[in-house]
């Protein structure tokens, strides 16, 4: 038996395994089998789907909610958010002037310059209208006479076919009209007056922070960075509000060298179709540029009525034509090569972007909105992407 034992226990101790070199062991550990992938469930494709859609939602409602916020707290201060949009702009036009001008004059005689000579060549432009529209009032009241004679013409011919006492009743109709409303339209009148008042108050604020805009605009965005954001933020938010100025700026540039030649391809088109108030004409195709995709069709639009009513129904065909030309070339050739700097947007964007903002603010937000949505997405790509080495400047 202590023989047994001690053939079982080898030297220093070890336990024999009772076997050969090269044997199985005694004791051995079992592996697991090998399992091929179990392929996926259709359901567990879906969810994860459904978790990045569900993410993807609530973070597009909150942004929702954020902008109807701003929107409305705008339209509370109405006034003084339109001042400092526009004080915006002229900024993001004269800035460049007023930096070219500072090579060789003072700063605060640059921006007088800047400004004095821009409200002067408004007032020249405004002047040259005026007296244009003088200058041809006697002979519109004719030609308007006449032109409406030939509507009526052409509205008892075919297709229209409208008897002459359908149209003389239609005119009877807004005779009464607006001898049963006139006190209305008195009203509408007087406050129309209050309202000019309340423009001239915004465009006096409006001047007066663009001074401060175009002369110290940098000072003003350290100030308001350093004394609001705690220091860990600080890089982030002057990261994204350089990229929104720079977009900003680019976007109203690349909007008025737009809106410039709409306006002058159509005062030469309206001037060669012999079209009354032509140059007034321009000028609205120029301010109603500055509502994407919407603007100009509606300014060539009144230019089509008046050239119905001036020059017949040939011209006004014309200019109905001139309306497809100039939205073909201001869609595929002049923002595609204007606007490259800046943020290029897709149309359906602009589109729900100037619908948006009609609904929210009216005229005033289909002019805003673009923008917005540029400077939005603007700040959105810099804070995502990885901060530039050095500084940047405004």
């Amino acid at each position: 038996m202590g023989d047994a034992r001690r053939r079982a226990v080898g030297p220093g101790g070890r336990r024999r395994t009772g076997g050969v070199l090269g044997s199985r062991p005694a004791y051995s550990v079992r592996l697991a089998p090998a399992t091929r992938p179990r392929p996926a469930s259709a359901a567990e494709w879906t969810v994860p789907w459904l978790r990045v859609a569900a993410a993807y939602a609530w973070r597009l409602i909150v942004v929702g909610v954020a902008v109807y916020g701003v929107f409305s707290i705008l339209g509370s201060f109405q006034l003084i958010a339109v001042a400092l949009f526009l004080a915006l702009i002229v900024t993001s036009v004269l800035r460049p002037l007023t930096d070219l001008l500072d090579r060789v004059l003072p700063r605060p005689l640059c921006v007088a310059i800047a400004l004095v000579g821009s409200v002067l060549l408004m007032l020249a432009l405004l002047a040259l209208v005026g007296n244009a529209v003088a200058n041809e009032s006697g002979r519109l009241v004719g030609e308007f006479r006449g032109g409406v004679h030939r509507i009526e013409q052409w509205l008892q011919r075919p297709p229209f076919r409208l008897s002459p006492g359908r149209l003389s009743q239609l005119q009877n109709q807004v005779t009464h009209y607006i001898s049963t409303h006139r006190s209305s339209l008195l009203s509408n009148a007087v406050s129309g007056l209050s309202r000019a008042v309340e423009v001239a108050t915004g465009g006096a604020l409006a001047l007066f922070a663009s001074v401060f805009f175009i002369h110290s605009g940098e000072r003003l965005w350290g100030w308001m960075r350093d004394e609001l954001l705690p220091s860990p933020a600080r890089p982030a938010w002057d990261r994204a509000g350089r990229a929104a100025w720079r977009a900003f700026a680019g976007y109203t540039r690349g909007i008025i060298i737009v809106a410039a030649s709409n306006a002058v391809l159509v005062g030469i088109a309206l001037l060669v179709l012999r079209v009354p108030l032509a140059l007034p004409l321009a000028l609205l195709e120029f301010f109603a540029a500055f509502v994407p995709l919407v603007g100009s069709p509606v300014a060539l639009g009144v230019a089509t009525i008046v050239a119905l009513a001036g020059r017949g129904p040939l011209t006004a065909a014309a200019v109905l034509a001139l309306i497809v030309v100039i939205g073909q070339l201001e869609g595929h050739v002049l923002h595609p090569l204007v606007m490259s700097w800046a943020v290029r947007l897709h149309p359906l964007v602009v589109a729900v972007s100037v619908i948006a903002g009609s609904i929210v603010g009216g005229v005033i937000g289909a002019v805003v909105a673009v923008p917005l949505v540029s400077v939005v997405w603007s700040v959105l790509r810099a804070l995502r992407a990885v901060p530039p080495p050095g500084p940047t400047h405004l």
